[in-house]
């Protein structure tokens, strides 16, 4: 699970440091997996390569907004300041994961991460697009946004074709990445999910699974692809 990296005060303490709300790791734990948390540093692709081999299964959390120069846009006034060492960091660690077949899951952030890797652009302010901010109400508090699931898709064999889900972006997909496709919009159209078809498992949602952890069911799915890519694995090596 790829982490923040960011300013951080505790006890005494001020300093930058690596962290990931604990939802996230209770997500995967009580689906049976491990969590291993993957701070943002200096990487290539041989060292991305090494990373993932020891992996089961690659999740991309949320966070700060992408630099918009990786899709080629100039930043709007709203968005933040480019995260650019955590944007490298995971662009290398999911390009090692296709490429080696892992299974990927992205949230939030992870989710335009995944769009973008695929060649897609993202809206940098949903209230220029939509009229209101009701996707990001701020002071984080979550919204409660229905969810329609195209039918046929991976995720509707996960989620069915309806779903609530707990919401907190102000940026959103726009041009769909080649290869990817749309697999779950909010009532207005904003595309809350795509993903790419077939196998390896790669699947990436705009909402926040982790906040709902009543509902496993998107976290059991990625580990239960890292089982079973594990598995593969393992009975190649043999």
């Amino acid at each position: 699970m790829t982490t923040y990296l960011e300013p951080s005060r505790t006890g005494v303490w001020d300093v930058h440091a690596s962290f990931l709300p604990r939802v996230y790791f209770d997500g995967v734990t009580r689906c049976g997996g491990i969590a291993t948390l993957l701070p943002p540093q200096p990487v290539d692709a041989a060292v991305a390569d090494r990373v993932i081999d020891g992996l089961d299964a690659l999740v991309l959390t949320g966070g700060k907004d992408l630099d918009p120069g990786s899709y080629g846009r100039q930043p709007h006034p709203e968005t933040d300041e480019p995260r650019v060492d955590r944007d490298a960091w995971e662009f290398a660690l999911l390009d090692a994961a296709l490429r080696a077949g892992a299974p990927v899951l992205g949230i939030c952030r992870g989710a335009q991460l995944v769009n973008v890797a695929f060649g897609g652009t993202l809206h940098q302010h949903l209230p220029d697009v939509l009229g209101h901010s009701r996707h990001q109400a701020g002071n984080a508090v979550f919204t409660t946004t229905r969810i329609s699931v195209t039918p046929g898709t991976r995720l509707a064999s996960l989620m069915g074709e309806q779903t609530s889900a707990e919401c907190y972006h102000h940026q959103a997909i726009d041009r769909v990445g080649e290869g990817l496709v749309v697999c779950a919009r909010d009532d207005e159209g904003v595309i809350e999910a795509v993903e790419r078809p077939g196998e390896p498992f790669v699947l990436a949602v705009q909402w926040h699974p982790e906040e709902r952890l009543d509902d496993l069911r998107l976290f059991a799915a990625i580990v239960d692809a890292g089982r079973v890519w594990m598995t593969r694995r393992s009975e190649v090596d043999a």
